[in-house]
């Protein structure tokens, strides 16, 4: 893989610039020792050919060679992997994955919040295949000065997550400008004010999945304007629909 950094200019108006070969070798070691995050290289038909330690133990493998030349089809179980696919299908037609929310469910491991990135690989113009990681979601910065005013807005999302909440009345509820609360949330909590508020309403959901009310019901319930809305949310961050994912809690 070719990689360049920008050039930035310096304060004497000089530029600093790198250009040079790394090879994905090289950071798949690198990110070897970072056991929260997860690292890949995908080639053009969506098989792993780069993958860190923190993945082959997620999915309970010896090695590397036990998943590379395989895709997520043969690795994760079809309702995951159909969603996994898809989306590995939309950064092969060129397009880039940035700070996306979803929860990993592995094998071997119980279900853990992460924020994925993937973009494309190109060699002479064209897309050979695809760089991704997902970190896991960490906890919040609780010594970052603007911690205490936004546990008032948590709190008040946490309560009231079933309702709709507008980010100007979270914004309020902190004392601060809608730009500043985006801001600050992602220092403190990693993520930005709507992504927490899915957050709260998917584990509440995931909760009520293992009970036997309707999926109308439960989407209603978690602030979802209608049962469509609530099943497209639920597959995009859990990656699977809301009735697959009750038939796989109560398996």
């Amino acid at each position: 893989m070719h990689a360049a950094s920008p050039a930035p200019a310096t304060r004497r108006g000089r530029n600093a610039a790198i250009d040079f070969e790394l090879p994905p070798a090289l950071l798949q070691g690198l990110f070897d020792p970072l056991p929260d995050v997860v690292f890949f290289v995908k080639d053009a038909q969506c098989r792993y050919v780069h993958v860190n330690q923190t993945l082959v133990q997620r999915l309970g493998q010896r090695g590397r060679e036990d998943i590379i030349g395989r895709s997520v089809v043969e690795l994760y179980p079809p309702t995951l992997s159909a969603t996994y696919i898809a989306q590995d299908r939309r950064v092969l037609a060129g397009e880039t994955i940035e700070h996306v929310l979803e929860l990993q469910l592995y094998p071997n491991r119980r279900p853990g919040w992460c924020l994925t990135f993937k973009q494309p690989l190109r060699s002479r113009g064209r897309i050979v295949g695809l760089i991704g990681i997902s970190r896991d979601l960490g906890q919040p910065d609780s010594q970052h000065s603007s911690f205490a005013r936004l546990q008032a807005t948590l709190a008040h999302m946490q309560a009231h997550f079933d309702a709709p909440l507008r980010i100007q009345a979270l914004a309020e509820i902190a004392g601060v400008s809608v730009s500043q609360l985006e801001r600050q949330f992602r220092r403190v909590f990693q993520i930005t004010p709507q992504q927490m508020l899915t957050k709260l309403r998917i584990e509440a959901a995931m909760r009520m999945l293992h009970g036997n009310d309707s999926i109308a019901a439960i989407g209603q319930a978690c602030g979802f304007s209608d049962q469509s809305a609530f099943a497209r949310q639920f597959k995009a961050t859990v990656g699977m629909p809301p009735r697959d994912y009750r038939a796989l809690a109560q398996a």
